[in-house]
Protein backbone atom coordinates (compact mmCIF):
# COMPACT_ATOMS: atom_id res chain seq x y z
CA UNK A 1 0.00 0.00 0.00
CA UNK A 2 1.15 3.25 -1.10
CA UNK A 3 2.69 5.30 1.49
CA UNK A 4 0.23 8.94 0.09
CA UNK A 5 -2.55 7.05 1.23
CA UNK A 6 -1.63 8.07 4.54
CA UNK A 7 -2.85 11.73 3.95
CA UNK A 8 -5.96 12.94 3.32
CA UNK A 9 -8.12 14.80 0.11
CA UNK A 10 -6.93 18.01 0.95
CA UNK A 11 -3.47 17.38 1.02
CA UNK A 12 -3.71 15.13 -2.14
CA UNK A 13 -5.70 18.36 -3.81
CA UNK A 14 -2.94 21.04 -2.44
CA UNK A 15 -0.02 18.86 -3.46
CA UNK A 16 -1.47 18.29 -7.26
CA UNK A 17 -2.95 21.61 -7.70
CA UNK A 18 0.76 23.68 -6.41
CA UNK A 19 2.24 20.94 -9.31
CA UNK A 20 -0.16 21.80 -11.75
CA UNK A 21 -1.13 25.47 -10.86
CA UNK A 22 -1.83 27.32 -14.24
CA UNK A 23 -3.54 24.00 -15.82
CA UNK A 24 -7.36 23.77 -16.33
CA UNK A 25 -8.92 22.04 -13.54
CA UNK A 26 -12.67 22.59 -13.97
CA UNK A 27 -15.63 23.91 -15.96
CA UNK A 28 -18.65 23.01 -16.66
CA UNK A 29 -21.87 23.98 -18.84
CA UNK A 30 -22.83 27.42 -17.77
CA UNK A 31 -19.10 28.36 -19.22
CA UNK A 32 -17.13 29.02 -15.82
CA UNK A 33 -13.64 27.60 -16.22
CA UNK A 34 -11.05 27.19 -13.08
CA UNK A 35 -7.54 26.76 -13.34
CA UNK A 36 -6.16 24.29 -10.79
CA UNK A 37 -4.57 27.36 -8.94
CA UNK A 38 -8.08 29.51 -8.91
CA UNK A 39 -9.45 25.86 -7.69
CA UNK A 40 -7.68 25.99 -4.88
CA UNK A 41 -7.92 29.64 -4.11
CA UNK A 42 -11.84 29.60 -4.54
CA UNK A 43 -12.32 26.90 -2.20
CA UNK A 44 -10.00 27.75 0.49
CA UNK A 45 -12.00 30.87 1.20
CA UNK A 46 -15.16 29.22 0.91
CA UNK A 47 -13.32 26.58 3.61
CA UNK A 48 -13.01 29.47 5.60
CA UNK A 49 -16.88 30.64 5.60
CA UNK A 50 -17.84 27.03 6.19
CA UNK A 51 -16.06 27.21 9.06
CA UNK A 52 -16.76 30.39 10.53
CA UNK A 53 -20.99 29.27 9.78
CA UNK A 54 -20.40 25.84 11.07
CA UNK A 55 -18.32 25.46 13.84
CA UNK A 56 -19.06 22.47 15.72
CA UNK A 57 -20.97 20.93 12.99
CA UNK A 58 -19.72 17.51 11.95
CA UNK A 59 -21.60 16.38 8.79
CA UNK A 60 -22.21 19.23 6.40
CA UNK A 61 -25.37 18.74 3.80
CA UNK A 62 -24.73 19.51 0.39
CA UNK A 63 -27.78 19.86 -2.20
CA UNK A 64 -25.77 20.94 -5.18
CA UNK A 65 -25.84 19.72 -8.91
CA UNK A 66 -22.56 18.52 -10.92
CA UNK A 67 -20.81 21.69 -11.56
CA UNK A 68 -17.84 24.19 -10.43
CA UNK A 69 -20.09 25.27 -8.08
CA UNK A 70 -20.82 22.16 -6.70
CA UNK A 71 -17.27 20.43 -6.32
CA UNK A 72 -16.08 23.97 -4.91
CA UNK A 73 -18.85 23.37 -2.19
CA UNK A 74 -17.55 19.64 -1.62
CA UNK A 75 -13.94 20.42 -1.88
CA UNK A 76 -14.48 23.11 0.65
CA UNK A 77 -16.15 21.05 2.96
CA UNK A 78 -13.05 18.68 2.99
CA UNK A 79 -10.56 21.35 3.46
CA UNK A 80 -12.72 22.84 6.75
CA UNK A 81 -12.52 18.97 8.08
CA UNK A 82 -15.68 18.50 7.98
CA UNK A 83 -17.82 15.44 6.51
CA UNK A 84 -19.83 15.83 3.33
CA UNK A 85 -23.02 14.34 2.33
CA UNK A 86 -24.19 15.06 -0.86
CA UNK A 87 -28.66 14.60 -0.85
CA UNK A 88 -30.23 13.07 -3.48
CA UNK A 89 -32.71 15.31 -5.19
CA UNK A 90 -33.94 12.68 -7.12
CA UNK A 91 -35.10 10.36 -4.61
CA UNK A 92 -37.95 13.63 -3.22
CA UNK A 93 -37.72 15.32 -0.07
CA UNK A 94 -38.83 12.17 2.61
CA UNK A 95 -35.07 10.43 1.20
CA UNK A 96 -33.36 13.64 1.70
CA UNK A 97 -35.36 14.05 5.35
CA UNK A 98 -34.12 10.75 6.54
CA UNK A 99 -30.34 11.41 5.40
CA UNK A 100 -30.17 15.03 7.36
CA UNK A 101 -31.76 13.44 10.49
CA UNK A 102 -29.31 10.40 10.35
CA UNK A 103 -26.64 12.43 10.26
CA UNK A 104 -27.94 14.97 12.32
CA UNK A 105 -27.26 17.69 9.91
CA UNK A 106 -27.59 21.60 10.88
CA UNK A 107 -25.82 22.92 7.46
CA UNK A 108 -27.12 22.39 4.20
CA UNK A 109 -24.90 24.12 1.54
CA UNK A 110 -27.28 24.54 -1.64
CA UNK A 111 -28.03 27.45 -4.33
CA UNK A 112 -31.23 29.66 -4.68
CA UNK A 113 -30.51 29.32 -8.93
CA UNK A 114 -30.46 25.53 -8.34
CA UNK A 115 -33.11 25.08 -5.98
CA UNK A 116 -35.56 27.58 -8.57
CA UNK A 117 -34.21 25.16 -11.62
CA UNK A 118 -34.71 21.44 -9.65
CA UNK A 119 -38.24 23.14 -7.98
CA UNK A 120 -36.92 21.74 -4.41
CA UNK A 121 -38.73 23.91 -1.50
CA UNK A 122 -36.55 25.08 0.59
CA UNK A 123 -35.54 23.22 4.14
CA UNK A 124 -34.51 24.10 7.52
CA UNK A 125 -30.78 24.94 7.88
CA UNK A 126 -29.96 25.94 4.07
CA UNK A 127 -27.22 28.72 3.42
CA UNK A 128 -26.40 29.97 -0.68
CA UNK A 129 -23.47 29.75 -2.60
CA UNK A 130 -24.39 33.02 -3.65
CA UNK A 131 -24.20 34.72 0.14
CA UNK A 132 -21.06 32.51 0.64
CA UNK A 133 -19.30 33.73 -1.81
CA UNK A 134 -20.93 37.03 -1.47
CA UNK A 135 -19.24 37.51 2.38
CA UNK A 136 -15.77 36.70 0.36
CA UNK A 137 -13.50 39.92 -0.48
CA UNK A 138 -11.92 40.73 -3.60
CA UNK A 139 -8.85 41.65 -1.15
CA UNK A 140 -9.03 38.22 0.21
CA UNK A 141 -9.28 36.28 -3.08
CA UNK A 142 -6.38 38.07 -4.36
CA UNK A 143 -4.30 37.60 -0.94
CA UNK A 144 -5.42 33.43 -1.05
CA UNK A 145 -4.16 33.21 -4.19
CA UNK A 146 -0.93 35.14 -4.15
CA UNK A 147 -0.36 33.12 -0.69
CA UNK A 148 -1.46 29.59 -2.85
CA UNK A 149 1.10 30.56 -5.37
CA UNK A 150 4.24 31.62 -3.09
CA UNK A 151 4.01 29.37 0.19
CA UNK A 152 5.42 25.77 -0.06
CA UNK A 153 3.47 22.32 -0.20
CA UNK A 154 4.11 21.40 2.80
CA UNK A 155 3.38 24.73 4.45
CA UNK A 156 -0.05 25.11 2.77
CA UNK A 157 -1.38 21.49 3.39
CA UNK A 158 -0.23 22.26 7.36
CA UNK A 159 -2.29 26.05 7.13
CA UNK A 160 -5.18 25.27 4.63
CA UNK A 161 -6.23 22.01 6.14
CA UNK A 162 -8.07 21.18 8.87
CA UNK A 163 -6.26 18.49 11.17
CA UNK A 164 -7.49 14.97 10.64
CA UNK A 165 -6.55 11.97 10.53
CA UNK A 166 -6.75 9.60 7.27
CA UNK A 167 -8.99 7.02 9.04
CA UNK A 168 -11.40 10.07 9.90
CA UNK A 169 -14.97 9.54 8.09
CA UNK A 170 -14.66 12.35 4.65
CA UNK A 171 -18.36 11.50 3.21
CA UNK A 172 -21.66 9.62 3.97
CA UNK A 173 -22.88 8.80 0.99
CA UNK A 174 -26.20 7.26 0.92
CA UNK A 175 -27.37 3.92 -0.95
CA UNK A 176 -29.70 4.62 -3.53
CA UNK A 177 -32.41 2.95 -2.37
CA UNK A 178 -33.35 0.73 -4.81
CA UNK A 179 -34.73 -1.66 -2.81
CA UNK A 180 -35.56 -0.11 0.89
CA UNK A 181 -34.78 2.23 3.06
CA UNK A 182 -30.92 4.06 2.09
CA UNK A 183 -28.04 3.18 4.02
CA UNK A 184 -25.91 5.85 5.25
CA UNK A 185 -22.38 4.51 4.25
CA UNK A 186 -19.11 6.12 5.75
CA UNK A 187 -16.07 6.61 3.62
CA UNK A 188 -12.96 7.90 5.34
CA UNK A 189 -10.18 9.97 3.52
CA UNK A 190 -8.28 6.87 3.34
CA UNK A 191 -10.92 4.88 1.46
CA UNK A 192 -11.79 7.08 -0.88
CA UNK A 193 -8.19 7.71 -2.14
CA UNK A 194 -7.05 4.10 -1.87
CA UNK A 195 -9.52 3.91 -4.14
CA UNK A 196 -8.93 6.94 -6.31
CA UNK A 197 -5.19 5.53 -6.32
CA UNK A 198 -6.70 1.86 -7.84
CA UNK A 199 -8.39 3.78 -10.43
CA UNK A 200 -5.45 5.94 -11.46
CA UNK A 201 -3.63 3.26 -12.18
CA UNK A 202 -6.11 1.43 -14.19
CA UNK A 203 -6.74 4.66 -16.44
CA UNK A 204 -3.39 5.43 -16.81
CA UNK A 205 -4.65 8.87 -16.75
CA UNK A 206 -2.39 11.97 -18.50
CA UNK A 207 -2.42 15.33 -17.43
CA UNK A 208 -4.21 16.22 -20.89
CA UNK A 209 -6.83 14.17 -20.14
CA UNK A 210 -10.59 15.62 -19.42
CA UNK A 211 -13.45 13.83 -17.70
CA UNK A 212 -17.17 14.50 -18.45
CA UNK A 213 -18.15 14.81 -15.23
CA UNK A 214 -22.26 13.78 -15.97
CA UNK A 215 -22.61 11.62 -12.50
CA UNK A 216 -24.84 13.44 -9.83
CA UNK A 217 -22.71 14.31 -6.27
CA UNK A 218 -24.76 11.75 -4.32
CA UNK A 219 -23.51 9.31 -6.67
CA UNK A 220 -20.63 7.22 -5.31
CA UNK A 221 -18.79 7.02 -8.40
CA UNK A 222 -19.80 10.93 -8.97
CA UNK A 223 -18.11 11.91 -5.49
CA UNK A 224 -15.11 9.38 -5.83
CA UNK A 225 -13.99 9.43 -10.03
CA UNK A 226 -16.07 12.88 -10.72
CA UNK A 227 -14.55 15.34 -7.65
CA UNK A 228 -12.00 13.92 -6.30
CA UNK A 229 -9.94 11.92 -9.28
CA UNK A 230 -9.43 14.55 -11.37
CA UNK A 231 -8.45 16.67 -8.55
CA UNK A 232 -6.25 14.33 -7.26
CA UNK A 233 -4.31 12.82 -10.41
CA UNK A 234 -4.25 16.43 -11.69
CA UNK A 235 -6.48 15.85 -15.28
CA UNK A 236 -9.37 18.53 -15.96
CA UNK A 237 -13.11 17.59 -15.78
CA UNK A 238 -16.08 19.31 -17.53
CA UNK A 239 -19.42 19.23 -15.54
CA UNK A 240 -23.12 19.19 -16.56
CA UNK A 241 -25.67 18.26 -13.92
CA UNK A 242 -28.28 16.61 -16.20
CA UNK A 243 -26.97 13.45 -17.20
CA UNK A 244 -29.89 12.44 -19.73
CA UNK A 245 -29.61 15.96 -21.66
CA UNK A 246 -27.43 14.52 -24.15
CA UNK A 247 -27.62 17.34 -26.46
CA UNK A 248 -25.88 19.66 -24.31
CA UNK A 249 -23.11 16.98 -23.24
CA UNK A 250 -22.31 15.90 -26.49
CA UNK A 251 -21.59 19.72 -27.45
CA UNK A 252 -19.64 19.78 -23.95
CA UNK A 253 -17.82 16.52 -24.86
CA UNK A 254 -16.90 18.16 -28.13
CA UNK A 255 -15.94 21.57 -27.14
CA UNK A 256 -13.64 20.32 -24.31
CA UNK A 257 -12.46 17.17 -25.89
CA UNK A 258 -13.13 14.96 -23.41
CA UNK A 259 -10.98 11.90 -23.22
CA UNK A 260 -12.93 10.29 -20.45
CA UNK A 261 -16.72 9.05 -19.58
CA UNK A 262 -18.14 7.60 -16.74
CA UNK A 263 -21.48 6.63 -16.91
CA UNK A 264 -24.50 3.94 -16.98
CA UNK A 265 -25.91 2.39 -19.97
CA UNK A 266 -29.32 4.43 -19.99
CA UNK A 267 -27.09 7.37 -20.26
CA UNK A 268 -25.69 6.12 -22.89
CA UNK A 269 -28.22 5.18 -24.89
CA UNK A 270 -29.51 8.78 -24.81
CA UNK A 271 -25.92 9.92 -26.08
CA UNK A 272 -25.89 6.93 -29.02
CA UNK A 273 -29.37 8.63 -30.30
CA UNK A 274 -28.67 12.57 -29.57
CA UNK A 275 -24.78 13.36 -29.76
CA UNK A 276 -22.87 13.47 -33.16
CA UNK A 277 -20.18 10.93 -33.79
CA UNK A 278 -17.44 13.47 -33.94
CA UNK A 279 -18.50 15.39 -30.26
CA UNK A 280 -17.25 12.01 -28.55
CA UNK A 281 -14.39 11.48 -31.38
CA UNK A 282 -11.42 12.44 -28.79
CA UNK A 283 -13.22 9.71 -25.82
CA UNK A 284 -10.04 7.16 -25.19
CA UNK A 285 -12.33 5.30 -22.63
CA UNK A 286 -15.58 5.20 -21.56
CA UNK A 287 -16.69 2.79 -18.70
CA UNK A 288 -20.27 2.19 -17.50
CA UNK A 289 -22.20 0.59 -14.37
CA UNK A 290 -24.86 0.67 -11.94
CA UNK A 291 -26.40 -1.37 -13.98
CA UNK A 292 -26.25 -4.34 -16.64
CA UNK A 293 -24.59 -3.25 -20.22
CA UNK A 294 -26.89 -4.90 -22.73
CA UNK A 295 -25.57 -5.89 -26.04
CA UNK A 296 -27.82 -3.81 -28.09
CA UNK A 297 -26.56 -0.29 -26.27
CA UNK A 298 -23.00 -1.88 -26.46
CA UNK A 299 -23.36 -1.98 -30.03
CA UNK A 300 -24.81 1.31 -30.79
CA UNK A 301 -22.38 2.41 -28.57
CA UNK A 302 -20.03 1.22 -30.94
CA UNK A 303 -21.38 1.78 -34.20
CA UNK A 304 -22.24 5.30 -33.60
CA UNK A 305 -18.77 6.75 -31.46
CA UNK A 306 -16.00 4.18 -32.54
CA UNK A 307 -15.32 3.14 -29.47
CA UNK A 308 -16.04 0.14 -26.87
CA UNK A 309 -18.58 0.74 -23.78
CA UNK A 310 -16.07 -1.05 -20.95
CA UNK A 311 -18.10 -2.18 -18.32
CA UNK A 312 -17.04 -1.41 -14.69
CA UNK A 313 -18.17 -2.97 -11.43
CA UNK A 314 -18.60 -0.93 -7.63
CA UNK A 315 -20.19 -1.07 -4.76
CA UNK A 316 -20.93 2.53 -2.80
CA UNK A 317 -19.56 0.17 0.14
CA UNK A 318 -16.14 0.14 -1.39
CA UNK A 319 -15.60 4.00 -1.89
CA UNK A 320 -16.79 2.63 -4.91
CA UNK A 321 -14.72 1.44 -7.38
CA UNK A 322 -14.27 -2.59 -7.37
CA UNK A 323 -13.21 -3.59 -11.04
CA UNK A 324 -13.26 -2.19 -14.39
CA UNK A 325 -13.08 -4.51 -17.34
CA UNK A 326 -9.85 -3.14 -18.92
CA UNK A 327 -6.33 -4.37 -19.43
CA UNK A 328 -2.80 -2.52 -20.32
CA UNK A 329 -2.25 -2.68 -24.29
CA UNK A 330 0.60 -4.58 -25.62
CA UNK A 331 3.25 -2.10 -24.81
CA UNK A 332 2.00 -0.94 -21.46
CA UNK A 333 1.01 2.90 -22.26
CA UNK A 334 -2.92 2.21 -22.38
CA UNK A 335 -5.90 0.19 -22.17
CA UNK A 336 -7.79 -1.71 -23.77
CA UNK A 337 -11.04 -3.77 -23.17
CA UNK A 338 -10.88 -6.92 -21.65
CA UNK A 339 -12.91 -10.31 -21.25
CA UNK A 340 -16.02 -9.88 -22.68
CA UNK A 341 -19.46 -10.22 -20.50
CA UNK A 342 -16.97 -9.35 -17.62
CA UNK A 343 -16.66 -6.24 -15.06
CA UNK A 344 -12.60 -7.06 -15.03
CA UNK A 345 -10.08 -8.19 -12.89
CA UNK A 346 -10.32 -6.46 -9.22
CA UNK A 347 -8.11 -2.81 -9.20
CA UNK A 348 -5.09 -3.04 -7.36
CA UNK A 349 -5.11 -3.94 -3.51
CA UNK A 350 -9.00 -5.31 -3.99
CA UNK A 351 -9.32 -8.73 -2.98
CA UNK A 352 -11.96 -10.95 -4.01
CA UNK A 353 -13.30 -13.74 -3.73
CA UNK A 354 -16.98 -16.19 -4.18
CA UNK A 355 -18.72 -18.49 -2.18
CA UNK A 356 -21.02 -21.05 -1.55
CA UNK A 357 -23.91 -18.17 -0.36
CA UNK A 358 -25.45 -20.76 2.65
CA UNK A 359 -22.18 -22.46 3.79
CA UNK A 360 -19.71 -19.75 2.98
CA UNK A 361 -17.16 -22.51 1.44
CA UNK A 362 -14.86 -21.15 -1.43
CA UNK A 363 -13.59 -19.92 -2.55
CA UNK A 364 -15.09 -21.04 -5.86
CA UNK A 365 -13.70 -21.13 -9.19
CA UNK A 366 -15.39 -20.98 -12.38
CA UNK A 367 -18.72 -21.17 -9.84
CA UNK A 368 -21.13 -19.08 -9.47
CA UNK A 369 -21.56 -18.28 -5.72
CA UNK A 370 -21.63 -14.96 -3.28
CA UNK A 371 -19.64 -12.52 -3.87
CA UNK A 372 -17.04 -11.13 -1.31
CA UNK A 373 -14.72 -8.12 -1.72
CA UNK A 374 -11.76 -6.62 1.13
CA UNK A 375 -9.42 -3.68 0.38
CA UNK A 376 -8.48 -0.67 1.93
CA UNK A 377 -11.40 1.44 0.46
CA UNK A 378 -13.95 -0.97 2.47
CA UNK A 379 -16.24 1.51 4.67
CA UNK A 380 -16.28 2.74 8.13
CA UNK A 381 -19.50 1.18 7.81
CA UNK A 382 -23.21 2.39 7.80
CA UNK A 383 -23.90 5.36 10.13
CA UNK A 384 -26.08 4.84 12.39
CA UNK A 385 -26.40 1.11 12.31
CA UNK A 386 -23.92 -1.24 14.12
CA UNK A 387 -26.25 -4.53 13.53
CA UNK A 388 -26.65 -3.95 9.94
CA UNK A 389 -22.67 -3.30 9.24
CA UNK A 390 -21.86 -6.72 11.09
CA UNK A 391 -24.14 -8.53 8.82
CA UNK A 392 -22.59 -7.42 5.65
CA UNK A 393 -18.95 -7.55 6.86
CA UNK A 394 -18.08 -10.56 8.11
CA UNK A 395 -14.17 -11.50 9.28
CA UNK A 396 -12.77 -7.93 6.93
CA UNK A 397 -14.67 -9.14 4.00
CA UNK A 398 -17.81 -7.34 2.42
CA UNK A 399 -20.55 -9.58 1.66
CA UNK A 400 -22.17 -7.79 -1.67
CA UNK A 401 -24.79 -9.79 -1.51
CA UNK A 402 -24.47 -9.97 -5.37
CA UNK A 403 -23.74 -13.68 -6.99
CA UNK A 404 -20.74 -13.57 -8.89
CA UNK A 405 -18.16 -16.04 -10.94
CA UNK A 406 -14.54 -15.66 -10.58
CA UNK A 407 -12.72 -17.66 -13.43
CA UNK A 408 -9.27 -19.33 -13.26
CA UNK A 409 -7.75 -15.33 -14.72
CA UNK A 410 -9.35 -13.70 -11.91
CA UNK A 411 -11.95 -12.19 -14.11
CA UNK A 412 -15.40 -11.59 -12.34
CA UNK A 413 -19.26 -11.93 -14.00
CA UNK A 414 -21.81 -11.11 -11.92
CA UNK A 415 -25.03 -12.66 -12.81
CA UNK A 416 -27.34 -11.94 -10.01
CA UNK A 417 -28.31 -10.21 -6.78
CA UNK A 418 -29.43 -12.76 -3.84
CA UNK A 419 -32.24 -9.77 -3.66
CA UNK A 420 -33.73 -10.40 -6.90
CA UNK A 421 -34.69 -13.91 -6.71
CA UNK A 422 -38.10 -15.19 -5.69
CA UNK A 423 -38.83 -18.51 -4.07
CA UNK A 424 -41.58 -20.09 -6.18
CA UNK A 425 -42.92 -23.33 -5.38
CA UNK A 426 -39.38 -24.16 -3.29
CA UNK A 427 -37.33 -22.78 -6.31
CA UNK A 428 -35.31 -19.80 -6.61
CA UNK A 429 -35.96 -18.27 -9.76
CA UNK A 430 -33.13 -15.44 -10.91
CA UNK A 431 -34.70 -11.85 -12.21
CA UNK A 432 -31.65 -10.66 -13.88
CA UNK A 433 -32.14 -14.44 -16.34
CA UNK A 434 -35.40 -13.51 -16.99
CA UNK A 435 -34.96 -9.90 -18.15
CA UNK A 436 -32.12 -11.05 -20.48
CA UNK A 437 -34.13 -13.11 -22.23
CA UNK A 438 -37.35 -10.40 -22.98
CA UNK A 439 -34.62 -7.63 -23.23
CA UNK A 440 -33.20 -10.17 -26.22
CA UNK A 441 -36.98 -10.09 -27.71
CA UNK A 442 -37.62 -6.57 -27.82
CA UNK A 443 -36.12 -3.95 -29.55
CA UNK A 444 -33.00 -1.99 -29.06
CA UNK A 445 -34.28 1.14 -27.49
CA UNK A 446 -36.67 -1.07 -25.67
CA UNK A 447 -35.86 -2.76 -22.10
CA UNK A 448 -37.62 -5.07 -19.62
CA UNK A 449 -37.99 -5.00 -15.35
CA UNK A 450 -38.63 -8.70 -13.36
CA UNK A 451 -40.01 -8.93 -9.96
CA UNK A 452 -41.88 -10.71 -7.81
CA UNK A 453 -45.08 -10.34 -5.22
CA UNK A 454 -46.89 -13.01 -3.29
CA UNK A 455 -49.27 -15.57 -4.51
CA UNK A 456 -51.45 -17.98 -2.36
CA UNK A 457 -50.71 -21.29 -3.94
CA UNK A 458 -46.83 -20.31 -5.06
CA UNK A 459 -45.16 -18.14 -2.44
CA UNK A 460 -44.51 -15.80 -4.91
CA UNK A 461 -45.12 -15.12 -8.59
CA UNK A 462 -42.98 -13.48 -11.25
CA UNK A 463 -44.62 -9.57 -13.06
CA UNK A 464 -42.55 -8.99 -15.81
CA UNK A 465 -42.49 -5.09 -17.45
CA UNK A 466 -41.58 -3.83 -21.16
CA UNK A 467 -41.42 -0.86 -23.18
CA UNK A 468 -41.57 -2.15 -26.46
CA UNK A 469 -44.49 -0.61 -28.43
CA UNK A 470 -44.59 -2.85 -30.82
CA UNK A 471 -45.22 -6.34 -29.10
CA UNK A 472 -48.16 -7.46 -27.55
CA UNK A 473 -48.54 -9.05 -23.12
CA UNK A 474 -49.24 -11.76 -25.56
CA UNK A 475 -46.42 -11.85 -28.03
CA UNK A 476 -43.91 -11.69 -25.42
CA UNK A 477 -45.72 -14.34 -23.11
CA UNK A 478 -45.51 -16.49 -26.37
CA UNK A 479 -41.52 -16.09 -26.81
CA UNK A 480 -40.62 -16.83 -23.60
CA UNK A 481 -42.08 -20.10 -23.67
CA UNK A 482 -40.23 -20.94 -27.10
CA UNK A 483 -36.88 -19.36 -25.29
CA UNK A 484 -35.83 -22.45 -23.48
CA UNK A 485 -36.55 -20.91 -19.88
CA UNK A 486 -37.72 -23.74 -17.34
CA UNK A 487 -41.67 -23.37 -17.29
CA UNK A 488 -41.73 -21.91 -13.45
CA UNK A 489 -39.37 -18.58 -14.65
CA UNK A 490 -41.82 -17.64 -17.80
CA UNK A 491 -44.67 -15.51 -16.14
CA UNK A 492 -48.46 -15.72 -16.38
CA UNK A 493 -49.31 -14.32 -20.04
CA UNK A 494 -51.74 -11.70 -17.63
CA UNK A 495 -48.37 -10.83 -15.43
CA UNK A 496 -46.62 -9.68 -18.08
CA UNK A 497 -47.38 -5.47 -18.68
CA UNK A 498 -46.55 -2.75 -21.73
CA UNK A 499 -45.10 0.64 -19.79
CA UNK A 500 -44.03 3.35 -21.15
CA UNK A 501 -40.74 3.40 -18.84
CA UNK A 502 -38.89 1.48 -16.82
CA UNK A 503 -38.89 3.26 -13.42
CA UNK A 504 -35.61 4.30 -12.33
CA UNK A 505 -33.12 6.14 -9.56
CA UNK A 506 -30.93 9.47 -10.10
CA UNK A 507 -28.24 7.53 -10.39
CA UNK A 508 -29.44 5.53 -13.68
CA UNK A 509 -30.19 2.36 -11.56
CA UNK A 510 -33.58 0.68 -12.09
CA UNK A 511 -35.98 1.08 -9.26
CA UNK A 512 -36.59 -2.21 -7.89
CA UNK A 513 -38.53 -0.66 -4.98
CA UNK A 514 -40.50 1.20 -7.69
CA UNK A 515 -40.92 -1.72 -9.94
CA UNK A 516 -42.62 -4.30 -7.47
CA UNK A 517 -44.76 -1.55 -5.91
CA UNK A 518 -45.67 -0.71 -9.46
CA UNK A 519 -46.32 -5.11 -10.10
CA UNK A 520 -48.37 -4.50 -6.30
CA UNK A 521 -50.71 -2.06 -8.21
CA UNK A 522 -51.47 -3.98 -10.84
CA UNK A 523 -51.55 -7.09 -8.92
CA UNK A 524 -54.39 -5.00 -7.12
CA UNK A 525 -56.31 -3.36 -9.58
CA UNK A 526 -59.67 -4.79 -11.85
CA UNK A 527 -58.94 -7.17 -13.98
CA UNK A 528 -60.54 -5.21 -16.59
CA UNK A 529 -58.13 -1.88 -15.95
CA UNK A 530 -54.93 -3.63 -15.93
CA UNK A 531 -55.85 -5.32 -19.29
CA UNK A 532 -55.30 -1.87 -21.12
CA UNK A 533 -51.92 -2.00 -21.58
CA UNK A 534 -49.35 1.16 -20.13
CA UNK A 535 -52.76 2.48 -18.48
CA UNK A 536 -51.41 1.77 -14.77
CA UNK A 537 -47.33 2.38 -15.83
CA UNK A 538 -48.29 6.46 -16.87
CA UNK A 539 -48.94 7.11 -13.00
CA UNK A 540 -45.53 6.18 -12.60
CA UNK A 541 -42.64 8.48 -11.99
CA UNK A 542 -39.11 7.41 -14.62
CA UNK A 543 -37.08 8.88 -11.51
CA UNK A 544 -37.46 8.57 -8.37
Amino acid sequence: MSTQTSITLGHRFIATAKRRWSSPCMTDSSGRSLTFGETLTASRLLALVVQRRCAGEVHIGLLVPASVGGALANIAVALSGKTAVNLNFTAGREAMQHAVERCSIQTIITSRLFLSKASIEPMDGMVYLEDMLGDISGIARAWTFILGRALPTWLLARMWTAPQAPERNAAVIFSSGSTGIPKGVMLSHHNIVSNIESIDALFRTRPTDVLLGVLPFFHSFGYTATIWLPLVAGFAVAYHANPMDAKTIGELAGRHRATLLIATPTFCSAYVRKCERAQFASLRIAVVGAEKLREPIARAFAERFGITLIEGYGCTEMAPGVAINVVPTADGRDVEPGRAGSVGRPLPGIDARVVEPTTGEGPLVGQEGLLLLRGPNLMIGYIGEEARTREVIRDGWYVTGDVARIDQDGFITITDRLARFSKIAGEMVPHMKVEDTINALVSQDSASAVTGVPDASKGERLVAFYTDRALKPADVWEQLGKAGLPRLWIPKREDIHFIESIPTLGTGKMDLKGVRTMALAFDDAPAEQTSQTGVQADTTSPHR
